[in-house]
């Protein structure tokens, strides 16, 4: 056996290790080990290749034939010579041999290419580096290291509204109009079990932070605790603690929009929340949100606020929840009054509002808040009722309600985005696209909402009925249409006395 029929089989064997090697070392090694392992492999064929053409070179050439053959072995040496015609020639044999040797370390590139390949679909998948997309039902990238111990995303929305109010008794409130409602613009991202979220909100011609927090993730007695540094939403009832692109509705409930505290939805502060099987627990410590008018001039107006929930059933079908929440606020010096009015119909009409008369010289308040509904299937309902009362220095403690029912059905057969988990609205997953050639997902919802401020002396009642339908496109678009019929009763401000009318508003939004 000559040196050149021992080194193919050692060649081949090389060769089918650089092929088959890589495969193994997907799920176990880095990419760097990998690129590694592959300058390896490619410096012990070049090896290989050297020795081959080595030996070729000393063992390729054909005997020269010192003397005339005898007779007697004319009849070899013509064996011979007609062996020598039929052979190829030795450059050609060289040649050939050496594109075999180019062929394999070729599909031995394409192998490695195509595990390099294989580990960056993993990594879009949710493993190794990479970038994946639509996370959370949301379409930005998320970022990805190689070991997964840094991510980013990108992320915003835009909400654009327009409006229609009619049959009011007030000219002035029957107005039409629309407006960017919410741009926000921002990132978040984690660094090993530490987190980060910066955004800013265009919106009424001002810019304010909104989700603006560091978080530390971590387990707490056996569960998942999540804590929170900086400005964020406040865990106050089911869509009080949900993002407004979320929620159902164009506007959030009557039992949060009444119970809030001062600092309304976000605040800066510290906030735990722990999560269980079927039960959530939070507490937080909350002073102003960066944009407000007190901030700089005045001790800040401090909030603390405790959230449970708690789901008592729940199985493949669908779950029933049940949540409470209790805050108290210690009111800022620089708050001279209270009076607040939320919007009942449509946010760009600022007409339509229910008068709650001033609070002078507010001290503390106190709200609390209880939450009763559940989802089954594509079927959900929810009940809440929000109480806050006020304490002032000059006059008695006035107390103002406000509650709300509502129930909606995903007609196309989708999960309603209400989380078990943290008891708030999330993204809805749509099973049909509209990007991937379907109709998406439709959704019929309605709700009533009172507002009750008459425990003030010149205090007015409301009440709205809405009727939604949403058609989510995909799972970060929607498209919304409200139809409020609303009346008022108030006793201060330009639009005393019963009144009732109509407002349809439009919704198109992105979130990301």
């Amino acid at each position: 056996m000559t040196m050149k029929t021992r080194l193919y089989p050692a060649l081949a064997a090389v060769l089918f290790a650089g092929a088959c090697s890589p495969a193994f070392a997907a799920h176990e090694v880095t990419n760097a080990e990998l690129l590694k392992l592959i300058k390896a492999q490619a410096a012990e064929i070049n090896e290989l290749k050297q020795r081959l053409s080595a030996v070729e070179g000393s063992h390729g050439s054909a005997p020269t034939v010192a003397s005339a053959p005898t007779a007697g072995a004319s009849a070899g040496v013509t064996a011979s010579a007609a062996s020598a015609a039929t052979a190829p020639p030795v450059n050609e044999e060289s040649a050939r041999r050496q594109a075999q040797v180019d062929n394999a370390i070729a599909d031995t590139r394409e192998s490695e290419m195509a595990v390099a390949m294989a580990r960056g679909a993993g990594a879009s998948s949710g493993g190794g580096a990479g970038a994946r997309w639509g996370r959370g039902g949301e379409a930005g990238p998320v970022f990805r290291s190689d070991d997964g111990f840094f991510t980013f995303k990108p992320d915003g929305r835009l909400l654009f509204d327009v409006s229609r109010t009619s049959g009011s008794g007030f000219e002035t409130r029957n107005i039409t109009g629309s407006q960017i409602t919410s741009a926000r613009l921002g990132g978040e991202g984690t660094i090993g079990a530490l987190g980060y979220h910066v955004e800013a909100d265009f919106a009424d011609n001002e810019v304010a932070l909104r989700q603006t927090y560091l978080t530390y993730t971590t387990q707490v007695f056996g569960n998942r605790t999540k804590f929170y540094l900086g400005n964020f939403l406040k865990d106050l009832g089911t869509e009080g603690s949900s993002e407004s692109a979320r929620v159902p509705f164009m506007l959030r409930n009557a039992a949060t929009a009444v119970g809030q505290p001062v600092v309304s939805y976000f605040g800066m502060g510290s906030q735990m929340r722990m999560y269980g099987n079927g039960w959530h627990f939070s507490l937080s410590i909350n002073g102003n949100s960066p944009n407000s008018s007190t901030s700089g001039s005045n001790t800040d107006s401090t909030t603390y606020l405790a959230r449970a929930h708690w789901n008592p059933l729940k199985g493949a079908d669908g779950f029933v929840h049940l949540g409470s929440w209790y805050y108290y606020e210690k009111i800022s010096d620089g708050v001279t009054s209270i009076n607040n009015t939320p919007a009942i119909a449509a946010d760009y009409n600022d007409n339509l509002a229910v008068s709650a008369s001033s609070i002078a010289n507010p001290t503390q308040d106190h709200g609390k808040g209880f939450e009763l509904g559940g989802v089954y299937r594509n079927f959900w309902m929810m009940n809440e009722y929000g109480k806050r009362t006020i304490d002032s220095s000059t006059a008695d403690s006035v107390s103002r309600h406000g509650s709300s029912f509502a129930a909606g059905w995903m007609i196309t057969g989708e999960a309603p985005g209400f989380s078990s988990t943290s008891g708030s609205w999330k993204a809805v997953k749509v099973t049909n696209p509209v990007t991937s050639g379907g109709w998406g997902a439709f959704e019929v919802a309605g709700r009533v909402d009172h507002y009750d401020y008459a425990d003030a002396p010149r205090g007015g009642k409301g009440k709205s009925y809405t009727l939604g339908v949403n058609w989510y496109l995909n799972d970060w678009s929607r498209l919304m249409m409200n139809w409020v019929h609303w009346n008022t009763d108030n006793k201060v401000g330009s639009f005393q006395g019963p009144d009732a009318g109509n407002t349809v508003s439009m919704r198109a939004q992105v979130v990301f």
